[in-house]
C-alpha cells in the first residue's frame, strides 16, 4: 500500500486514521501514510467530492535520492499546506489527459520534496560542479528535442545520472524542472510558429502538443491570455 495524498474539492470528507476521527472540506489536502489502516465516508448528506492520488513509497525514496532519511511523515492527515496542495494538483487537473514520462517524474519529485519539507528531520543535499555539467547536457538536449515526448531513459542516457538525480539537481540550478523546461520550449515554438502566420493547430501540433486543446491549456495557464488572443495582440 502506498501513499494516498489528495484534495477534497466538495463538501465534507470524513475518515477515521490512527484512531482519530478526521475531517477536510475543500481546499485542504489529507495525506495518509504506506500501510496505515482508514476508511472514508461523507461528512454530511450532501455527500463529498475528492480528487487522490496513490504513490508508492520506492517512487518518493528514489526521488529523495540515495542516502536520504526514511520516509518523510506528515503527522497532520488534513492540512491547508501550500507546497502539498501544489504538488498534488498537477497530477489531477486533467484526468483524461495522459501524463508524459518527464512530467510523472516531476510529479514524483515534486511530492517527495513537498513530503520532506513537511518533515524537518529529513536531510537536504548540496550540489557539485558535476551536477552541473550534467544538467548543461540534459538542458542541450531538450533543447534539441522539444518536439518529441523526451523520456527519462533519454535524459538518463544524456547525462549519466539516474532521473530524480538530473530532476533534483536541474532544478537546483535552473529553478525549474525538465519537464517545465521542455514546456516552455514547446510555447517558445507556438508563438514564433504563430508570428509566422501558421495555423493554431499546426502550431500546436509542430511544437509538441497533442493537439490544439493540449496546447491551449498550457498556454493560457503559462501567459494569462489565449493563444488566439496572443495572436491578435503579436500581429
Amino acid at each position: 500500500m502506498g501513499y494516498a495524498l489528495g484534495l477534497t474539492i466538495g463538501d465534507v470528507q470524513g475518515f477515521r486514521y490512527r484512531g482519530a476521527s478526521e475531517h477536510s472540506v475543500p481546499g485542504h489536502v489529507f495525506v495518509l501514510h504506506p500501510d496505515e489502516v482508514h476508511d472514508g465516508r461523507a461528512g454530511t448528506s450532501a455527500g463529498l467530492r475528492y480528487k487522490a492520488l496513490y504513490i508508492e513509497p520506492r517512487l518518493i525514496q528514489d526521488a529523495l535520492g540515495e542516502g536520504a532519511s526514511p520516509l518523510p511523515l506528515v503527522r497532520e492527515a488534513v492540512s491547508r499546506n501550500g507546497l502539498l496542495a501544489a504538488a498534488i494538483m498537477p497530477a489531477l487537473e486533467n484526468l483524461d489527459l495522459p501524463i508524459e514520462d518527464l512530467q510523472r517524474d516531476q510529479i514524483a519529485l515534486e511530492l517527495a520534496h513537498a513530503l520532506a519539507a513537511v518533515d524537518a528531520s529529513v536531510t537536504r543535499k548540496a550540489f557539485s560542479v558535476h551536477h552541473r555539467r550534467a544538467v548543461n547536457s540534459a538542458r542541450e538536449y531538450l533543447d534539441g528535442h522539444f518536439r518529441t515526448a523526451v523520456t527519462s531513459l533519454e535524459l538518463e542516457a544524456a547525462t549519466g545520472m539516474t532521473r530524480y538525480a538530473i530532476a533534483r539537481h536541474f532544478r537546483a540550478c535552473l529553478g525549474t524542472s525538465p519537464y517545465r523546461y521542455l514546456l516552455i520550449r514547446r510555447l517558445d515554438r507556438v508563438r514564433a510558429r504563430i508570428r509566422d502566420g501558421v495555423p493554431l493547430v499546426d502550431a500546436a501540433l509542430q511544437s509538441g502538443f497533442a493537439d490544439q486543446s493540449h496546447m491551449t491549456r498550457h498556454f493560457r495557464k503559462t501567459y494569462g491570455l489565449s493563444p488566439g488572443r496572443w495572436a491578435a495582440i503579436a500581429r
